[in-house]
């Protein structure tokens, strides 16, 4: 048994999304803003909390008709929804189930449950101010509490079709049920991202997380052995931890009554003064230590060891924020235990808070073990981390967006909803979607959380691009006001030739892309043996095709067969003329600058810059055949390129060291080294877009 999908109507930014929940571990990601943590409020609220609604959870959409209510005014329409959908098995135990199971088909596999937080118009029509100024600032400030009617319904929706959903076309058939019956069935625990870690900066203010919680660890431990005792049908002496806290009492019994000996003798006057003062009869000192107190007064959570250590607030943050988390999974795993529902739900908001990149890592693959050890649990994890995400497995990934900053937001299963877009590409989407599982590293996780993307070829791009950023930034007059490419969120990715293979993902996430990419030209060239023809690398001038099949699947090239469209293809894009209809992802490769068109970025970079690496070129690293820079006529850089480039990082390193370090000294501040236009030209564009 397990909830198999959550559809939310109507609660701040979640207008109207659906989110597929039949993985183990649900991973929620998304840039700010995506409703990540309202997700995990709706939840709260209608699972445990359902008096803690305001006026403030109605998304903005709905805020004026909710100002212009009154007697004829559909609250349905306005209403805060959430529909879990549950799936179940032959071999589940319905008996908690069947209480919202309204057919008992065998056939049926599935159930829901619709939660709804109503206006009650009535009892609001009635107080509401005349002045609509009044009138409006009455319904922010009241609109919660007991102007709003939370319910639970069972319904069962199998088979049904139509645009307007069940629960809305068919009210007279949902069976209204009672909240004990739903605190039996799901059991809903969260670990909030704001969680009470303090560093050494505050210690002796406040309480000891660590500490803290370990006592409620305790405490919980020590009320169900309680409840054990009072109840030996249901002992739990095989109870984690049950054992040990018989023993601490037996342990604080004995000293109770070795203490008491000990106050008879000290406070012996006391008391003999007391009674004949007083007349209050036989009065006594005695001793009652009890263990949840002496485990909150006297223990700490200590590193190192017992001769030497060091208090819990000396740890890092990121040690305190993990520690924490595992103790309140503790805390959750005893509570599941003990409760023993049917559907158990935790939410944990953030781990990665104040977390090092390898603790995150490490989380990450700890997290789903520590997860799967716990029976009948379904985990939602929300994260900014793109390591989390990394380490993660595709079929876990909940993607939220939203199209604009005022949009609504939507919930994507990444796996499947992107899988069904590679299959689109026929034959090669498989084969693309396989490199992109592979491919989902650190680097490419960022773009879930990236406002805008840059695609390179190469590492001498990747070495480079941040000086070209920085010449951008202060060249352009519009960078300067309105903040430039270094502050903006851009994730910088080095894809090689393989862009292409990231089409349907960025159209998935609909993030701003920049491809910097090399024109690749080549030429024909006939087999004479089977009369096919081969293409080989060729400087621009004189080419006939080009290799990169990032320009061909973006720029939409005909197929090469059909040769004059080809031909007349290749002649637009070497004029700069070929342009993708995808006005969120821009290519940018080498066009014709001051006479001549370059292949590649190298011979671009050295044709800009010709004169300057001649003057230097004993500074610069990663060259050979230098002699030939005083002889070159100055017409053919594709080819001195190839004669005197031997490591491309190791030139691309040297130029930015003697830009770095040149220009510390010049007071001028001027530039050394020139970026090619089309370089320049992409930057703008992904600046301004």
């Amino acid at each position: 048994m397990h909830i198999e999908q959550i559809k939310i109507e109507n609660f701040r930014l979640l207008q109207e999304c659906c989110i597929d929940m039949r993985q183990k571990t649900t991973l929620l990601v998304g840039k700010n803003n995506t409703g990540k943590t309202s997700f995990a409020v709706l939840l709260d609220k209608f699972l445990e909390k359902p008096d803690t609604f305001s006026f403030t959870d109605f998304p903005l959409s709905l805020r004026e008709a909710i100002f212009k209510i009154d007697a004829d005014t559909n609250v349905e329409d306005l209403a805060i929804r959430m529909v879990l959908r549950i799936a179940y098995t032959e071999a589940d135990d319905l008996g908690i189930l069947s209480e919202f199971m309204l057919d008992l088909d065998p056939d049926r596999r599935h159930t829901s449950i619709l939660f709804e937080c109503t206006i009650d118009k009535k009892k609001l029509v009635r107080v509401l101010p005349e002045d609509e100024k009044e009138r409006k600032k009455f319904i922010e400030n009241n609109l919660s509490g007991k102007f709003l009617d939370v319910r639970v319904y069972a319904f069962d929706d199998f088979g049904h079709v139509g645009e307007q959903a069940y629960y809305m076309s068919h009210r007279s058939q949902l069976e209204e049920k009672e909240r004990t019956s739903l605190h039996a069935l799901i059991n809903l625990q969260v670990i909030h991202a704001r969680r009470n870690v303090a560093s050494s900066e505050d210690a002796g203010r406040g309480s000891k997380p660590l500490s803290a919680i370990s006592t409620k660890f305790f405490r919980k431990r020590d009320v169900e052995a309680d409840a054990d005792d009072e109840n030996e049908e249901d002992a739990s002496a095989d109870k984690p931890g049950a054992g040990s806290i018989e023993k601490l009492r037996s342990i604080l019994a004995e000293i109770d009554a070795q203490l008491g000996e000990q106050y008879a003798e000290v406070f012996g006057s006391f008391l003999r003064n007391s009674r004949d003062f007083l007349d209050l009869g036989d009065l006594k000192v005695v001793s009652n230590i009890q263990s949840q107190s002496l485990i909150e007064n006297s223990s700490q959570v200590i590193y190192g060891d017992a001769d030497n250590f060091l208090p819990e607030h000396y740890s890092g943050l990121g040690y305190l924020n993990i520690l924490y988390l595992l103790l309140q999974i503790e805390l959750c795993r005893d509570d599941f235990s003990r409760r023993n529902a049917p559907l158990n739900l935790l939410l944990i908001e953030e781990p990665e808070a104040h977390t090092h990149p390898q603790m995150q890592y490490v989380f990450a693959d700890k997290i789903h073990g520590l997860i799967s050890a716990i029976p009948s649990l379904q985990a939602l994890i929300t994260t900014h981390s793109s390591h989390i995400v990394s380490k993660s497995d595709f079929e876990d990934i909940r993607y939220l967006s939203r199209s604009s900053a005022s949009g609504p937001v939507s919930i994507k299963n990444f796996h499947t909803d992107l899988c069904r877009e590679y299959d689109k590409l026929g034959a090669d989407g498989k084969s693309l979607f396989k490199f992109l599982k592979q491919y989902l590293t650190i680097n490419s996780a960022e773009l879930f959380f990236a406002n805008k993307a840059i695609f390179i070829e190469g590492t001498t791009e990747r070495i480079l691009l941040p000086l070209f950023i920085e010449m951008h930034d202060k060249k352009n007059k519009e960078a300067a006001e309105t903040g430039g490419l270094s502050s903006q969120n851009i994730s910088v990715l080095e894809v090689g030739a393989n862009a292409r293979a990231f089409a349907p993902f960025l159209e998935f996430i609909g993030v701003r892309t920049l491809i910097i990419t090399d024109i690749d030209t080549t030429k024909a060239v006939p087999n004479e043996k089977n009369g096919k023809p081969s293409y080989q690398a060729h400087k621009v001038e004189g080419s006939t095709h080009t290799s990169n099949e990032t320009l061909k699947h973006f720029l939409s090239a005909p197929a090469i067969e059909n040769a004059d469209e080809h031909q007349d293809w290749h002649k637009r894009l070497l004029s700069g003329k070929a342009a993708s209809n995808d006005g969120k992802i821009k290519l940018v490769y080498q066009t014709e600058e001051s006479g001549y068109h370059a292949r590649s970025f190298e011979d671009a970079f050295i044709a800009k810059n010709f004169e300057k690496i001649k003057i230097k070129r004993a500074d610069l690293d990663g060259l050979k055949n230098v002699h030939e820079l005083d002889s070159f006529d100055g017409d053919d850089y594709y080819a001195l390129t190839e004669r005197i480039l031997s490591k491309k990082s190791d030139f691309a390193g040297s130029i930015l060291y003697a830009e770095l370090v040149e220009r510390k000294d010049d007071e001028t501040q001027e530039y050394i080294w020139e970026a090619p236009e089309y370089i320049m030209d992409g930057l703008k564009w992904i600046h301004r877009n």
